[in-house]
């Protein structure tokens, strides 16, 4: 079994990819994490955002994507259920603002908010430096899999 991902629309504007691609990169991205595992993805608009960053973050503005870890101490199921992962909820707007700032297609910026999302849930993080480089050495070997340019690589044209 691999990783089952349920996805809610909270809303689609400006643009949000489908279903079924945001659970192609957030598999790649779990890899063997993601056999037998589950994963929410919830797209959410500024005003939700901003509430659950604000609430579990303390930031008083919508973010690009939050990732709330399952419960770890939860006893796995006895009966070959799957293990969660956790959540991911995505803003569509702030997305779409950054991949229009950092001059990226929606797609790509959509499957490394993805990514990111799920290292999180992985126990990635970025607080220190060598941890962000590890963090981000990871995303671009993932986004690389997936068809993607590094996204930390601005680029200059247009």
């Amino acid at each position: 079994m691999s990783l089952a991902v349920e996805v809610t629309f909270g809303t689609r504007h400006p643009w949000a990819p489908s279903a079924r691609l945001l659970g192609e990169w957030a598999g790649v991205a779990a890899g063997r994490r993601g056999a037998h595992a589950t994963l929410a993805i919830r797209i959410v608009t500024p005003a939700e955002s901003q509430a659950l960053n604000r609430r579990y973050r303390g930031k008083m503005r919508p973010t690009n994507v939050l990732s709330f870890p399952a419960d770890t101490a939860a006893p796995a199921g006895g009966g070959g259920e799957a293990t969660p992962l956790g959540d991911l909820a995505i803003c569509a707007r702030v997305v779409a603002r950054e991949a229009r700032e950092q001059k990226k297609s929606l797609a790509a910026h959509w499957a490394h908010m993805v990514v990111h999302g799920v290292l999180h849930l992985a126990g990635y993080d970025h607080e220190l430096d060598a941890d962000a480089r590890r963090m981000e050495r990871r995303e671009k070997l993932l986004l690389k899999k997936l068809g993607f340019a590094n996204p930390y690589r601005v680029r200059a044209d247009g």
